[in-house]
């Protein structure tokens, strides 16, 4: 699998490798508390942003990361992160997770097309055999984005995480194997309209 740093691009998302310049603009729309209520750290200043930042660098560094920052084609402006997480090179697996997006472009083709392009890549460009996705078991918004782009639930870790909170949080797995990779690209390429 080709772990380089890679610029994915579709009609309304650009993700682009994410980089320490791309702090101010992360700032600028992601230091809302709602965005860090399931996620098991908290962003909420400009210090925090970067720690953000810097422990997804450092994950790439060591080859079981590929982050990206999300960028709305429409206006060019940064709107949230994303990232290829856990990979496991010899298994031909991938997590697409750390995924947050700005309340203003929630429920917009933002989020669908950028899983969209995730997946194309896995399975297409990197032969994944598997691309995983996971959320807190309490968050039913996530759970039910998950399902609609098509993945599968498959279970759930109980007591997986301590959170910033310090609440043991339940992680749903989900995942979508190579050979429902077609039907799902379908499904996802008619949500987003694309030709």
């Amino acid at each position: 699998m080709n772990l380089q740093p890679i610029t994915l691009e579709g009609v309304h998302v650009r993700l682009e490798p994410l980089s320490e310049s791309h702090h101010d603009a992360l700032c600028a729309v992601g230091l809302d508390p709602e965005l860090w209520k399931w996620i098991p750290i908290q962003v909420l200043d400009r210090d925090q942003m970067m720690q953000f930042i810097r422990a997804e660098l450092s994950d790439q560094e060591k080859g079981t990361s590929l982050p990206f920052a999300t960028v709305d084609r429409a206006s060019g402006q940064v709107v949230g992160a994303t990232r290829f997480m856990n990979i496991d090179v010899p298994h031909k697996r991938v997590e697409i997770g750390s995924t947050w997006i700005a309340r203003p472009w929630q429920r917009t083709a933002i989020n669908t097309e950028a899983k969209y392009l995730m997946m194309r890549y896995a399975f297409e460009t990197l032969g994944c055999n598997r691309v995983e996705l996971k959320t807190d078991s309490l968050n039913s918004k996530s759970r039910n984005a998950i399902l609609r782009i098509g993945a599968k639930e498959e279970g759930i870790l109980r007591h997986h995480m301590v959170t910033w909170s310090g609440r043991l949080r339940d992680t749903v797995y989900f995942s979508v194997l190579a050979p429902e990779w077609p039907a799902v690209k379908a499904g996802l390429e008619a949500k987003i309209m694309v030709k």
